[in-house]
């Protein structure tokens, strides 16, 4: 596999110039030494290393691993049987043995023989797959690497060019034939077989390719059929984060690919700051260090700072768009000033192409835990089997650690918050488990203890544990986290008064509900996408600066899958150029009291714009073909006859959860809530100028232009999706058969706006009881004047309603028993004084 040969090597390599002097690598690394603290090179713990030929260049480069630990244990074995001291052909082939020659150094038989990038899907086979054949073997089912319910969404947005059909994604794949090759326990692939027959447009068997973009020579098509814009939009913007490519190189954006993605460390600056004198440290787009983060054991240090796990900000990197869940996480909100001003006086720096405000942070987030702590290995990686949608790929729930307030999480059935259903999960106890899956057994191993927890699906936790009535949670990074379960705190009355209501008092909140629609305090809702796809061309366009075109990131991977390319670190220089031009502008921004909706799972949920776009294309000629205009789905679809507008809220965990839950009134009180809108604009159908006008708003002047144009179809705002007798007017969600927004009888069962008339219509002096007893108040000084005086008040009143009526209902019966012996007594006189008259 590791054969050396001469062979010239593709140009697109780890290093950007070539034919480096021995003498000259030996002095950068002199340099290096004194410019770079942290990690250990590995000739310090393996001096046999220095006998390797990669080390004559490259004897600065940090361990992969700890010294200590089997991984590099196994990686210096075997290197070793390769001819290989330091263990470098293990990941990155070559030839061990040059030690004057870059080019054959870093040849072979072919360009795969030498692989800068060695966790790229088009070659990891031949490297991590030695060692982690299962992670590797389920990679091209993973949702990130299909992207097919991002795919299906543009579709969506672009009139339901599939339905609710996920047909595409970036790449053909399908299931194995075998139910059994699904990673997981017994009782997971029964479940997951289950939820396939309730949504089999989700849990699909197969995905297409994703058609291919319009090429230079079919943009006259465009005129027939505005739809295929879509595919430029898709392959331009939406897919540059999937796994099979290194994706854009911004700031905030610099990762590796495949498994390097998140297994290696890149910091948002995308510089190299470790001990490698070869690498060019003024240059963007390089790994932080040469080591692989993962699990609590696999340890990174960078300068004099030891880590482990992997950062959130790794995830973020991708997670920054779409449901922005990365971003939210952190406490991060996007805003479309540069404000506040940098240190230098400058605008704020853009990180992922955007500039943010700052929010208050999940709780987890300020706990210390990571993305990893609650997603599961087949959540990231997959079970080997296609699931197409967020919430079709996430195994786990809220309930699954904290339990509820009469059950601890091993007393909960299977499937409790997950159930695709309209009711709650029902069913004997799911227990703990007593080992970990065996594909997580190369991670960090962690005591049972009284078991491990398991998911809502059914497969175990890898680092959550019972302990007695307790939970402990073992972080990547480090820590042990005792919670105590929601029975425990119930048990010892640590819950406040509004959550031992929310969640003891009232049950159809844990039988209908989201933990995080009540926990989440914020989520992004980005109203209004107004897309544009330019396709003009010069020849086409005498007066166009130039023609506009785009990367096309899909065909981009499917380059790497070309035999010399599959070895290539990055796509710099690729030629996957299409025609068009993507911009994105908004409508406006909230973050406050998300909206609530049902999602998927038949469970109330905090609802946020997806993707709603106004499309505007422009011809090759320069002239538009559509302006601001939203499609409808088809006919039947998001329960319309006619169908709705395309512009979807959907269905979100915001990742924004914090202890202190949202009031009841923002949910019972709140138009927005029901899914009623924003109240405040103006009709976006209608064109809006602003210039002299008379009082009945007709426009003086000749030349005016509107200050903003009709948005066709629109005639309700972006924030609405339904209408208050409980009519649906836009889709709510795109995947899964329950999503929607509330009904008619939903709506009125939590609305509770008006509340207060009920009291103060009758107040001061609307009846001769109430009148009295406010102006006793007000004359003695107990009218209340703060929040806490008025709820004591309405509590006393209640009170006082509810034993009064009870003793009304209580005296009911008590009179009629009463006059009923009474006139027992009364007539027994009678009958006794007519027995003595007669005899």
């Amino acid at each position: 596999m590791f054969t050396a040969a001469v062979s010239r090597i593709n140009a697109r390599v780890l290093f950007p110039s070539r034919g480096y002097l021995r003498v000259v690598a030996l002095s950068l690394l002199s340099l290096s030494a004194s410019m770079s603290r942290g990690a250990d090179p590995i000739i310090k713990h393996f001096p046999e290393a220095a006998n390797s030929g990669c080390m004559k260049c490259h004897a600065g480069i940090e361990l992969i691993r700890d010294p200590n630990s089997p991984m590099m244990r196994q990686i210096m074995d075997r290197g070793r049987l390769l001819g290989d001291s330091a263990g470098c052909i293990v990941c990155h082939g070559g030839d061990p043995k040059e030690t004057k020659d870059k080019t054959i150094a870093h040849g072979g038989a072919h360009a795969t023989d030498f692989y800068p990038a060695p966790g790229s899907p088009w070659i990891n086979q031949h490297t991590c797959g030695q060692c982690h054949q299962k992670h590797v073997d389920v990679q091209w089912t993973s949702l990130m690497m299909t992207e097919a319910g991002k795919i299906q969404g543009v579709c969506w947005a672009f009139g339901s060019l599939t339905g609710y059909q996920h047909r595409w994604a970036n790449y053909a794949v399908k299931n194995p034939s075998d139910p059994k090759a699904r990673l997981g326990t017994d009782i997971y692939r029964d479940y997951m077989r289950r939820l396939k027959q309730i949504e089999p447009d989700v849990f699909v068997d197969a995905h297409e390719p994703l058609p291919e973009a319009l090429r230079f020579d079919e943009l006259h098509r465009l005129k027939e059929d505005p739809t295929l814009a879509a595919f430029t939009y898709i392959r331009q913007e939406c897919q540059r984060c999937h796994h099979a490519v290194k994706g854009r190189q911004k700031r905030g954006d610099f990762r590796g690919i495949g498994c390097s993605s998140c297994h290696t460390p890149y910091s948002n600056e995308g510089f190299y700051e470790g001990g490698d004198p070869t690498i060019n440290r003024e240059a963007t787009g390089h790994m932080l260090v040469h080591t692989i983060q993962g699990t609590r054991d696999a340890k990174v240090t960078v300068h004099e700072t030891t880590y482990s796990g992997i950062p959130v900000e790794t995830c973020t990197t991708c997670h920054d768009r779409g449901k922005r869940i990365g971003v939210s996480f952190q406490g991060l909100m996007e805003t479309p000033y540069h404000s506040p001003y940098a240190a230098d006086g400058g605008p704020q720096p853009a990180l992922h192409t955007k500039h943010y405000i700052a929010m208050e942070q999940d709780i987890h987030y300020q706990k210390g835990m990571t993305c990893q702590d609650c997603h599961t290995s087949n959540d990231v990686h997959s079970d080997g089997f296609l699931a197409a949608a967020n919430l079709a790929s996430v195994q786990i729930e809220c309930a699954d650690c904290h339990g509820t307030p009469d059950r601890y999480p091993w007393e909960l059935p299977l499937g409790f918050m997950d159930e695709f259903a309209m009711k709650p999960a029902s069913g004997s106890a799911r227990g703990v488990a007593t080992r970990q899956l065996d594909h997580t057994h190369q991670g960090t191993i962690y005591d049972a203890r009284d078991g491990y927890l398991l998911t809502a699906r059914g497969n175990p936790y890898e680092n959550v544990v019972r302990d007695g009535d307790e939970v402990i949670v073992h972080t990547a990074a480090g820590k042990d986290l005792r919670i105590k379960t929601l029975k425990q705190l119930f048990a010892e009355k640590k819950v406040s008064q509004e959550g031992t209501v929310a969640m003891g008092g009232v049950a159809k909140h844990l039988d209908r509900m989201e933990c995080y629609a009540c926990h989440s305090s914020w989520t992004p809702q980005c109203y209004g996408c107004h897309v544009k796809v330019d396709f003009s061309q010069k020849h086409k366009c005498p007066e166009c600066l130039e023609s506009l075109k785009g990367f096309d990131w899909v065909a981009a991977g499917r380059k790497h899958e070309e035999k010399d390319h599959r070895a290539d670190r990055g796509e710099e220089g690729y030629d996957t150029i299409i025609p068009g031009k993507v911009t994105e502008q908004r409508s406006y921004l909230r973050w406050e009291e998300p909206m609530l909706g049902i999602n998927g799972e038949g469970r109330v949920t905090p609802l946020a714009p997806g993707c709603q776009p106004s499309v505007t294309i422009i011809g090759e000629d320069g002239e538009p073909i559509l302006v601001n205009h939203i499609y409808k789905v088809d006919p039947g679809l998001e329960r319309s006859e006619e169908g709705q507008l395309s512009i979807d809220m959907s269905p979100t965990q915001p990742h924004t959860t914090t202890k202190q839950a949202r009031s009841c009134e923002s949910c019972h009180a709140s138009k927005k809530a029901l899914g009623l809108g924003i109240d405040g604009t103006r009709p976006w159908n209608e064109e809006h100028v602003v210039d002299l006008e008379t009082a009945d708003k007709q426009i003086l002047p000749k030349q005016y232009q509107p200050q903003m144009e009709a948005i066709e179809n629109l005639d309700h705002d972006w924030s609405r999706i339904v209408d208050e007798q409980g009519n649906q007017v836009a889709t709510v969600g795109h995947h899964f058969q329950l999503s929607r927004a509330f009904t008619r009888e939903e709506q009125l069962h939590i609305s509770r706006e008006g509340t207060c008339l009920a009291c103060h219509k009758e107040l001061p002096n609307q009846s001769l009881a109430t009148s009295f007893l406010h102006h006793v108040a007000k004359y003695t000084g107990q009218l209340p004047k703060t929040n806490i005086e008025h709820d004591q008040l309405v509590h006393k009143v209640v009170l006082m309603s509810a034993w009064l009526q009870l003793g009304i209902v209580a005296l009911i019966p008590m009179l009629a028993i009463g006059g009923a012996i009474y006139h027992r007594r009364r007539i027994r006189p009678l009958f006794e004084g007519d027995r003595e008259g007669s005899t």
